[in-house]
């Protein structure tokens, strides 16, 4: 027995249809193919591999989530960040590749290879098969004891009972059959170690099967790991320390229902801004007669990140002789500032685009932060079930 559904009331009805709305109107800017979206599919990516190994206290900058999207060498990161991070990469970049493919077949072998993927580095960790013991969830900061996953011996049946209601048909929403993968998953908790990340990697392959937006976009582990304390609060509350399947599992579901709400906000936002980001970058490139191929790694040093030759090669398609002469150009230009020496060099924004950063940040319309089922709740007093207007910006 696992986890169940609960029904869903007139409140997690109303916040569902404004998720699917913020996600229909994503997803017509992603259709479009604008040329910001390569960065901002990177980035996207980059920010849920950094949220959810910093769940896990693997703290790496954006800076080298990047560089591990792209598959280039760390700035900053330690080894054994490092290892997890790239991990975790692996499999989610598998999901990525295969969450649209129709003859994916979801089973105990995929759950079992993708956590090897997540952990091959250590091995004395497991990789790719169940546990042997008990395993027990522990709050770092007291040393208290959160919780403890069922018995060993239950793991296989309930991982075979997972997988089925993974893979097959439903009439619940994709966000409420991904939050209840995630959540089943986190409690039957199947392996020694990675079970937080395997939990929000499945999840996202869930979401990424349904297919009303670019995988890419329609994760949460961005917003889980900025907001790790409510996480791992509501976990606890519907766990209750042990494994008891009988419980209410509609704190999670509202929980994640606010996670997507939030998420897809900040994500139009940010589409909003990548449009006049590239915009005004054009028109900079075009009056200092500079190349068009600059303004992709001119786009990311706007947002604070630093670009690398490797980076900038990558990014403009030329040579390593061609991308030093163009970021020299950039320096020249006012627009980029170099830092370091040789293999060790790499460029960060100038005062010019930190201004340029600035304006875009003041463009933008007054963040709501407003707890959705609040909203929900008067929506339903007033008899409005349909997405309301305050919500289009």
């Amino acid at each position: 027995m696992l986890f169940s559904t609960p029904s869903l009331g007139p409140h997690e009805e109303w916040v569902l249809q404004n998720v699917s709305d913020l996600r229909q109107r994503l997803s017509s800017h992603v259709r479009e193919q604008r040329r910001w979206l390569g960065q901002l599919r990177r980035v996207s990516f980059a920010r849920a591999i950094q949220g959810s190994n910093s769940i896990e206290g693997y703290l790496v900058s954006l800076d080298d989530a990047v560089a591990a999207a792209d598959e280039e060498e760390p700035m900053d990161a330690a080894a054994e960040t490092w290892a997890a991070v790239l991990g975790y990469r692996d499999a989610m970049t598998y999901v990525l590749q295969v969450a649209d493919d129709p003859t994916l077949e979801v089973n105990e072998s995929l759950i079992k290879g993708l956590h090897f993927m997540m952990l091959k580095h250590d091995l004395s960790k497991s990789p790719g098969r169940w546990r042997p013991g008990a395993i027990y969830v522990q709050n770092d900061a007291t040393g208290e004891r959160v919780y403890e996953g069922p018995d060993a011996g239950m793991v296989p049946s309930l991982m075979r009972e997972f997988v089925a209601t993974l893979g097959g048909d439903s009439a619940d929403p994709v966000m409420i059959r991904a939050a209840m993968a995630h959540l089943n998953f986190v409690m039957i908790h199947p392996f020694r170690d990675g079970n937080g990340r395997m939990a929000r990697c499945v999840q996202t392959l869930a979401l990424a099967r349904d297919g009303i937006l670019s995988p890419h976009f329609c994760s949460i582990e961005e917003y889980l790991g900025r907001n790790t304390d409510a996480y791992c609060q509501v976990l606890a509350e519907v766990g209750a320390g042990s494994w008891q399947p009988d419980r209410d599992a509609r704190p999670w579901i509202r929980f994640s229902l606010t996670a997507h709400f939030r998420q897809a906000q900040t994500l139009l936002r940010r589409v909003e801004d990548s449009e006049m980001r590239w915009q005004e970058l054009e028109g900079i490139v075009g009056k200092r007669d500079l190349p068009d191929r600059a303004i992709g790694s001119l786009f990311n040093a706007s947002l604070g990140l630093r670009v690398r030759n490797q980076g900038y090669r990558s990014d403009a398609g030329v040579s390593e002789q061609v991308a030093s002469r163009d970021l020299r150009l950039l320096v020249t230009a006012g627009l980029l500032e170099a830092r370091g020496e040789r293999r060790g060099r790499f460029y960060v924004r100038s005062r010019a685009l930190v201004a340029l950063d600035e304006a875009i940040r003041r463009r933008r319309p007054p963040r709501s932060q407003d707890d959705p089922f609040i909203l929900a709740q008067q929506a339903v007093d007033q008899q409005r079930l349909w997405p309301a207007p305050l919500l289009e910006n």
